[in-house]
């Protein structure tokens, strides 16, 4: 188990998307606020992505940006050309349309990830509204290696395409937010996930989430006294090492209704109670619901 891995899996709430669109001078549309995390990746030619808020980004071949949070943006030739609306404004991607002129050709590659965005891990939280990957040679080659595959893959289907854009969907967004932490250099959940005693504490947590841990068996994990580990780990993950836990386990509880028909006692268990009513109580607690009414409401 790590970190980064878990803080997606737990918000993901179907399969991701993309689709490659081709685009003449002058184009331009908006796409509205999106529950989930968009991206778009140019493969040829240039254009401008349009935040609601802050300065209009210039992408050119091979940039990456991500939108974490799902937010409305605009993405056009020029910030001079007039925005039309998206068809959909659950989708962060553009759509071929008859009106584009006859000037630039632009190639991009768009999607988006459905995301529960109700319950973000803290990791999710400090992202910004738009990461911006410039490209550069020698810089985030993985996530090249990704976008190259996944283009190609879109570009040329074969038998077992769906599959393989999906796993390279999954890659590219892990890349996208390895390369963004590791640019980081204050604090947060990029200064967290480079400490390796915190680290060791929270793979711990999230291997075993249903083992009744202490601040002290955490702090012998990692090495530390109890004192020690619980302000370094207050300190880098903003959560007591408990607080931490219990929150881990309310969330981990609310995917698994959501996503399986485990019977109450079956996630209880998992999630570290022993007893289904302790189980409810802290649930309801956590979520303003009852596991039962949370499983009915997250199926509507």
């Amino acid at each position: 188990m790590d970190v980064l891995s878990d803080a997606i899996g737990v918000m993901r709430t179907g399969r991701p998307h993309s689709t490659e669109i081709r685009k003449r001078a002058p184009w331009g549309v908006r796409a509205e606020p999106f529950s989930g995390a968009g991206f778009h990746v140019v493969l040829e030619g240039s254009c401008w992505l349009i935040p609601q808020e802050g300065a209009p980004i210039a992408l050119s071949a091979g940039d990456v940006v991500c939108l974490p949070h799902g937010c409305g943006h605009a993405l056009a030739d020029s910030v001079s050309t007039p925005l039309a609306n998206a068809p959909s404004a659950s989708l962060p991607a553009i759509t071929p349309s008859t009106d584009d002129g006859e000037g630039a050709a632009t190639v991009l590659l768009c999607g988006a990830y459905t995301l529960d965005q109700t319950r973000p891990h803290p990791l999710f939280e400090e992202l910004p509204d738009v990461i911006h990957l410039p490209a550069r040679l020698g810089h985030h080659r993985p996530l090249h290696a990704a976008v190259n595959l996944l283009g190609d893959e879109i570009a040329n289907p074969e038998h077992g395409t769906e599959a393989v854009v999906s796993a390279l969907l999954d890659m590219m967004l892990l890349y996208i937010l390895r390369a963004w932490l590791s640019s980081q250099t204050g604090g947060g959940w990029a200064a967290t996930l480079r400490d390796p005693v915190i680290t060791a504490a929270l793979r711990h947590i999230h291997q075993e989430p249903a083992r009744q841990w202490t601040v002290e068996t955490l702090g012998a994990k990692a090495g530390l006294s109890r004192a020690a580990f619980s302000r370094r780990f207050t300190s880098l993950v903003g959560k007591p090492p408990l607080g931490y836990l219990t929150w881990w386990r309310m969330t981990l509880a609310a995917q698994l209704l959501r996503d399986s028909d485990r019977p109450l006692q079956a996630v209880a268990q998992r999630t570290g109670y022993t007893s289904e009513f302790a189980f409810a109580k802290a649930f309801k607690r956590e979520h303003g619901l009852a596991p039962g009414q949370f499983r009915q409401q997250s199926r509507r």
